[in-house]
Parts: C-alpha cells; structure tokens; sequence
C-alpha cells in the first residue's frame, strides 16, 4: 500500500497545539474512517478525517508525540505529506432521523465528518462539545453553519456549561429520544456516554484509538485483549455495548511495545 504524496494546501491553528493541514484531493470517505500519515524519516500515524468535500479534506492534529510534534515544526504550506487510505469501519445511521454527538478535545473531528455529512442527508443533528478551556473547543461555527443544535461544556467553565460534556448528555437523553448516540474522544469520557446511553435504552457508537502500523488489519498490534479485534478493520468505530465487553475499554491500553498503560500514560503492571 503505497501512500499517496500529497501537498499541503494551507495550515491553519485551531488552538493550543491543534493544528488543522488542508490537502486539495477527493478522499471519498466515511464518516469516521481514517488515514494513515507518513512524514519521511519520522514515522507514519494514523489520523482521523475531518472536513471533508468532493475536491478537499481536512486532518486535525494535535502535537501527542513525536511524529504530530514533528509534522507541527516542520510541515507548512506547499510541503508535502505521505496519504494512505481511508481504512476502518465508519459510523453508519441507515433509517436514523435524530441523533445526537458528543466530541471531546481533539476526538471531535471525525464528529464534523459525521455532522457533514448526516445534516447533507437530511438528518437532525445535535452536536456536544467538551473541551478544557473555550480554547479547547473545536469547530463550533463550523458545526453551526452545518445547522446543528450546538451545546458546550468546559472544565473551568470558561463557556457554556461548566464541567463535563457528559453531564450535558445525561440532560440532553433525560428530556429528548435519540435515534443513536455517537462519540469521540478520551476514553474515559467514552465509557459515560456509552453507560448513559445504555441507562437511556439508546444505541451508541464509538470511536477508538489504539496504537497502529500497518493500518489495514495485517500486523496485530491494534487488536484489543480478549477478542482479537483489530482497531484497524473492524474498528475504529465500534457499537457501544461491543466496546463496554472488552477489559480494556475505559480502562487501558497498549503502547507500541505492547505493555498496558493507563490512559495517564503510566504503565499497569
């Protein structure tokens, strides 16, 4: 699978150490599907879509390691960058009508690709956005242009409501029936909003993130305890009560080693 050179069309800085990299290519993707991405000489990563039109799609990248640290210093405008991809399983809502995202941090973009392309169906939207501060915040006018109902929470309370995004949803599934509920970001937060949809008798679907190499299901080193299954192929997205069977779900997971880590980043012995 030979990646795709591609140029970097423009950079643009969406907060702290979140970076949004334009590429001018139809990807033709899924919602929730991702890419894999090659800086020569780094590493090679895998990245979830964003922003996404026939002739353009966005990939939002926060500096997490050495690779993202590396594509922040040195990649700008008219550089270029190895694409493969998309690759994984997609967020599906065949015959939904209402539903309902909650996007944490820096897990709320493949939330836009889903919102873009669910309002372009014809579907009623509602967006929950959480974040540290409001710098933290992602995409909020965007999902607004998009007509999505649009909510916020943030944990010093610097807008919208202060403390979780999860708290939001609890009021959110208290008061409205949704067809399903869809989610992205740290697993922690995950985990609530698939036991909250699971108390509200609502479907759910989540978006994990595992270390990966190859991308398309062929080395192993995605694959989550007990099942086997590969983030890769049959992930990333996954159905709630899927996710909530397997041990590690909310709990750990594992580096490029394989030893288990908290989501802390300490190491579980």
């Amino acid at each position: 699978m030979t990646p795709l050179v591609l140029t970097v069309k423009d950079v643009i800085e969406e907060g702290p150490l979140v970076k949004t990299y334009v590429f001018q290519h139809g990807l033709r993707s899924k919602p929730g599907q991702f890419v894999m991405v090659w800086l020569p000489g780094v590493d090679e990563i895998p990245m979830s879509i964003g922003w996404e039109t026939d002739t353009e799609f966005h990939l939002t990248i926060a500096e997490a390691g050495d690779c993202t640290k590396a594509i922040h210093e040195t990649v700008k405008p008219g550089d270029k960058l190895g694409i493969r991809g998309p690759y994984g399983n997609p967020f599906t809502y065949k015959d939904y009508k209402k539903i309902i995202l909650v996007g944490g941090g820096c897990g709320t973009p493949p939330m836009l690709n889903l919102a873009q392309k669910a309002t372009k169906d014809g579907l009623d939207v509602t967006i929950l956005l959480g974040g540290r501060t409001d710098k933290h915040l992602l995409f909020e006018e965007k999902f607004k242009s998009l007509g999505c109902k649009v909510h916020v929470a943030t944990d010093d309370g610097s807008k919208g409501h202060h403390g979780y995004v999860t708290d939001i949803l609890e009021k959110e599934l208290e008061k409205n029936q949704y067809d399903c509920v869809y989610t992205c970001g740290p697993e922690l937060m995950m985990q609530i909003v698939v036991k909250l949809a699971q108390d509200f008798n609502s479907c759910c679907q989540v978006s994990l993130e595992r270390y990966m190499k190859c991308g398309f299901g062929i080395c192993g080193q995605c694959c989550m305890d007990n099942s086997g299954l590969r983030i890769c192929k049959e992930g990333p997205v996954l159905d709630g009560k899927r996710a909530l069977e397997h041990p590690e779900f909310g709990k750990y997971k594992r580096n490029a080693a394989g030893e288990m880590e908290g989501f802390d980043g300490c190491k579980i012995n």
